[in-house]
This record gives C-alpha cells, sequence and structure tokens, in this order.
C-alpha cells in the first residue's frame, strides 16, 4: 500500500473576505475530489486572506500511480487562472 501526499500553499490575489476565499476555494476542491478520487481540504492559513494551503492525499497499491496522480493534481491547481502556487510539497509513503 502506497499513500500519495501534496500540500499546496497558495496565493489568493484579490481577495477581500474569508466568505470570498471560501468561495474561490471551494470549487476547485470539489473538482480535484470528484475528477482524481482524493481526499482533499484546506489545512492551513485559516485566517488569512491572501494566503491558503491545501493537502491532498491518495491510497492505492501502486506508487507509480501515485507519482502519476499528484503530477496531475499539480498540473490542475497550476493552471488555476486566479490562484497562484507559491510552493508545494510531495510525499509518497
Amino acid at each position: 500500500m502506497f499513500i500519495g501526499t501534496v500540500v499546496f500553499d497558495l496565493h489568493l490575489p484579490g481577495i477581500t473576505s474569508l466568505k470570498e476565499k471560501r468561495r474561490r476555494l471551494k470549487p476547485l476542491l470539489s473538482r480535484l475530489q470528484s475528477r482524481f478520487n482524493i481526499s482533499i481540504a484546506e489545512v492551513g492559513y485559516n485566517d488569512d486572506l491572501r494566503m491558503a494551503q491545501v493537502g491532498a492525499a491518495i491510497v492505492t497499491n501502486d506508487k507509480r500511480f501515485a507519482d502519476q496522480v499528484i503530477a496531475k493534481i499539480a498540473e490542475t491547481v497550476r493552471s488555476e487562472p486566479e490562484i497562484n502556487v507559491s510552493d508545494y510539497r510531495v510525499e509518497i509513503l
């Protein structure tokens, strides 16, 4: 069994309220969860208007598959027009 995790530090320019921040993040998180069948949540910077930390995890029996899914997740998040990826970290256990 392999567990692949990725944590993104995101910069959200132009956000003026926590409600707006959630409104921008929620569709992305839902889309990633349904498309890749992963667990995903906002895990940090909860009270910071313009920053968000999002963590995702996948459990599989194939390490290569975990690497591929995490690469596709990272590509999808980086392609979001209103969200900038400051940093991300990947770990396969």
